[in-house]
């Protein structure tokens, strides 16, 4: 069922949506909905859009739409030769960083606690988690306004990259939203998908990439997890490339999702004074510094 409605929104007719009446993609108030981060830039300053004067901006299908390209400009990368600098993979709101993460953890609890052994997929990505034991992993949330490509935090050499099948729709269960939620009222069932972000790490589709970067920042993984119907992470680097700050590693397609970086142990990462939990942060821009 997913295959068939990803293919029909890679297709032609797919765009139907994408046009300014009440309920289509650029009326007044999507419009807004879809600049709601996008700082002093317009859609079209921020977005390539094959004919930016079209009612549908030339985008021929809804998924060309989802996973339209940068402008050139508009992500600039500050400082891209400073190797103690970590840069922002995703256009993403901030969910989590956890230190001193562990081999095996229970993950299914409350406080979601990150499991290297399972995030990284068992016995197939031993190796790395190993290495990852007692470090540190960020994570942050893209939702479906958000621009929907990966890009390199760092400047290294991809190690490895693949694909994880997983879960769809699934979420753990909770007592809803909790006091501090930004959004909902305490006890608000909705959002649970947003709550279960930890935790999907083990159990949706995900995509898993592994970086040599310089010292001092060394090993690093990448992961992207897909939510609620995301099951196809394109990986667009293969093992062996060398990749800049800000070079793309691949794509979510469909709809909102996640993003986790996983550090080695042996350095601190300090998060940029702008980098907190709930706070956006654009792709390309400083995360943290070791």
């Amino acid at each position: 069922l997913l295959d068939a409605w990803g293919a029909y929104l890679a297709g032609p007719g797919s765009n139907s949506t994408l046009n300014t009446s009440e309920r289509g993609w650029f009326s007044q108030e999507a419009l807004k909905k879809l600049e709601t981060y996008l700082g002093d830039l317009t859609f079209e300053q921020t977005y390539i859009c094959p004919d930016p004067t079209a009612e549908n901006r030339g985008f021929a299908t809804w998924d060309a739409f989802f996973v339209r390209e940068l402008q050139p400009t508009a992500r600039p990368v500050r400082d891209p030769d400073n190797p103690y600098l970590i840069h922002s993979a995703c256009e993403s709101t901030v969910y989590r960083f956890s230190e001193n993460v562990k081999l095996h953890d229970q993950f299914w609890l409350k406080g979601q606690a990150y499991s290297l052994y399972d995030m990284l997929d068992g016995e197939k990505g031993l190796a790395y988690a190993e290495k990852f034991v007692g470090g540190t992993v960020y994570q942050a949330f893209l939702s479906p306004i958000d621009y929907h490509r990966w890009h390199s935090p760092v400047k290294g050499t991809i190690l490895d990259a693949y694909v994880v099948p997983g879960t769809y729709y699934a979420v753990l269960p909770d007592e809803g939203a909790g006091p501090n939620d930004p959004d909902l009222k305490e006890g608000d069932p909705h959002g649970a998908m947003i709550r279960s972000q930890g935790w999907l790490n083990v159990a949706a589709a995900r995509a898993l990439i592994f970086i040599q970067a310089e010292e001092p920042v060394g090993l690093l993984g990448f992961i992207g997890v897909g939510m609620v119907e995301v099951s196809t992470c394109d990986i667009t680097v293969k093992k062996g490339q060398q990749v800049n700050i800000g070079d793309e590693l691949g794509m979510f397609r469909v709809g909102g999702s996640s993003n986790t970086l996983i550090f080695r142990p042996g350095i601190k990462i300090i998060p940029e004074p702008n980098v907190k939990v709930d706070e956006h942060v654009w792709i390309n821009s400083l995360l943290a510094h070791v």
